[in-house]
């Protein structure tokens, strides 16, 4: 009988839905998340185009984990991404050019964000198919659920409108700010508050917002010795 403990794939799918949600508790992808979140369906529209990409090059990253040397796994991984993300931009181009307008350059730059390349190199390079294949589900699902709650609210109180639809702009003035950046931070830091109130703090250990969990950790540090020498 093997030692080998069970792998627990209820636990994989559901860590990025809150314990482990890549925006409001590793604080991962921040740069996508305030700038297209002034409408709820763009975050729709940005959370999904992450999470199949997530899915797509976590399981192709997880097959050939065994056979991409280590000294280039980083840009063996960027390769993968870029081949999924220029997939879903043509199907965003072809099928939702309004959506593709409104993401602009944050749609090509999935290829960069530290949520896909973080869970290639600490997931998808250690782990089974079908774990890497949930891990991507519930991340993007864990992003999607972050940006589309964003979205709404600031959409709400920055323009009176949800998904479209005008509900309050008829009954007070919108506070246009929540469109702006500030607006944005401001929504973004009760989210996080939130989330930590309803996990008490708890939903994930401090050492892990460190870098050591950033795959281009190394080469920061570089350059941070670079800095200092000069």
């Amino acid at each position: 009988m093997s030692d080998k403990p069970k792998t627990n794939y209820w636990k994989i799918l559901t860590n990025g839905i809150l314990k482990e949600n890549p925006t409001l508790v590793l604080i991962l992808g921040t740069c996508p998340t305030l700038a297209v979140t002034t409408q709820a369906v763009n975050g729709i529209g940005m959370g999904i185009a992450a999470m199949v990409v997530l899915i797509g090059s976590n399981v192709v990253i997880s097959l050939l984990k065994k056979v991409i040397p280590d000294s280039v796994r980083i840009p063996c991984y960027i390769v993968v991404i870029a081949a999924f993300v220029t997939i879903v931009q043509f199907l965003v181009k072809a099928y939702a050019p309004s959506l593709d307008t409104a993401l602009g350059v944050y749609l090509p730059l999935i290829v960069v964000n530290c949520i896909i390349l973080g869970r290639a190199e600490m997931f998808a390079n250690k782990n089974t198919v079908l774990a890497s294949a949930l891990d991507g589900v519930g991340m993007g699902l864990g992003f999607t659920l972050a940006l589309f709650c964003m979205g709404s609210i600031r959409e709400l109180i920055g323009n009176g409108t949800w998904m479209g639809i005008t509900l309050t702009a008829n009954l007070w003035d919108p506070v246009i700010v929540f469109l702006l950046a500030p607006g944005g931070f401001l929504v973004f830091g009760f989210l996080i508050a939130a989330v930590n109130h309803l996990t008490h703090g708890k939903a994930i250990k401090k050492k892990e917002f460190g870098c050591t969990g950033c795959p281009a950790a190394s080469a920061c540090a570089a350059v941070r010795e670079g800095g200092a020498d000069q």
